[in-house]
């Protein structure tokens, strides 16, 4: 198999050990973790490449876009793979391990003010582009809609056929808002009573590749259906590193944004008398030392 072969199929894990939820409810999550760049990226990262191929628009041409960490693994990964040379744009807040495996697979980096927060990354991106359109090909995961489709024709079918009887819930975040989008637009179409709970992180310290969404300077990105969304859960940075630390003490070791999702879980389950949840464990914990998270 080539590395590219090795993107999805993750399996469905039961995480129900993890919460106090009555004998009627079952809670599972796709282990993300398992795709070869350690997350749930790979997924669309591939297609927007490959289409990008397809559509000759890749040739001579730079791979450029910006990201909190995980695109970039998975753009410099799958770039290598594929002969393309890859730029990415970082906040300078990312954790030392991501860039450090950028970097391993030959992708150039460049940081910006970690206090102007992601969003600068992306104008970053943008201006780099504007100013030499011939040289780049800008991916831009926020607007590309092969980001939502590698969810829809991916993640959400694998969910729909590993899990046994209908899906009530699903709980997300919007980074790119690819994942929630395309995974969303799915359930609904083949469970149209599924409840969809977006997680939404403070502005600051934030959770690293969730957008907060709650101010009006904000970008949102153009993939984002907003209107899949049935119920808004605020979750803190702090709410999120508890979550990850109890799930380590259970075995999984899971970044900061899949805390975040486990703690939206349980603010939602009194509300959840029966049904199946389910969510993603979208990297791995590893990311996360330099950040602090597990000290």
């Amino acid at each position: 198999m080539s590395v590219l072969e090795l993107i999805g199929n993750t399996p469905l894990i039961d995480i129900g050990s993890l919460f106090d939820a009555g004998p009627g409810v079952t809670i599972l999550a796709k282990a993300e973790w398992m795709n070869p760049g350690g997350s749930l990226k790979d997924r669309p990262v591939k297609r927007m490449l490959e289409e990008a191929i397809k559509a000759g628009q890749l040739e001579d041409k730079i791979v450029l876009d910006s990201s909190s960490g995980n695109a970039g693994i998975a753009y410099s990964m799958i770039g290598n793979a594929l002969g393309l040379e890859v730029k990415i744009v970082l906040p300078g807040n990312a954790s030392r391990e991501r860039k450090d495996r950028i970097r391993a697979h030959g992708a150039t980096i460049i940081e910006t003010d970690p206090l102007e927060g992601y969003d600068e990354a992306i104008r970053y991106a943008h201006r780099l582009f504007e100013e030499n359109p011939d040289k780049y090909f800008l991916c831009n995961q926020y607007k590309n809609d092969n980001n939502w489709k590698a969810h829809y024709y991916g993640t959400a079918k694998e969910l729909i056929t590993q899990v046994n009887g209908p899906i009530t819930h699903f709980i997300g975040g919007v980074g790119t808002g690819g994942s929630i989008t395309g995974i969303s637009r799915r359930l609904k179409e083949t469970y149209p009573d599924v409840i969809i709970t977006a997680v939404r992180p403070e502005t600051w310290p934030g959770i690293e590749g969730l957008k907060p969404l709650g101010s009006p300077g904000d970008i949102v990105p153009d993939i984002f259906d907003e209107s899949l969304v049935d119920r808004w859960v605020e979750v803190t940075s702090d709410e999120a590193r508890q979550w990850c630390r109890k799930a380590a003490k259970r075995g999984y070791f899971i970044g900061h944004s899949s805390g975040a999702y486990l703690a939206g879980i349980g603010k939602i389950l009194k509300d959840v008398p029966t049904g199946t949840v389910t969510t993603l464990f979208n990297d791995l914990g590893e990311r996360y030392f330099s950040a602090g998270l597990w000290r």
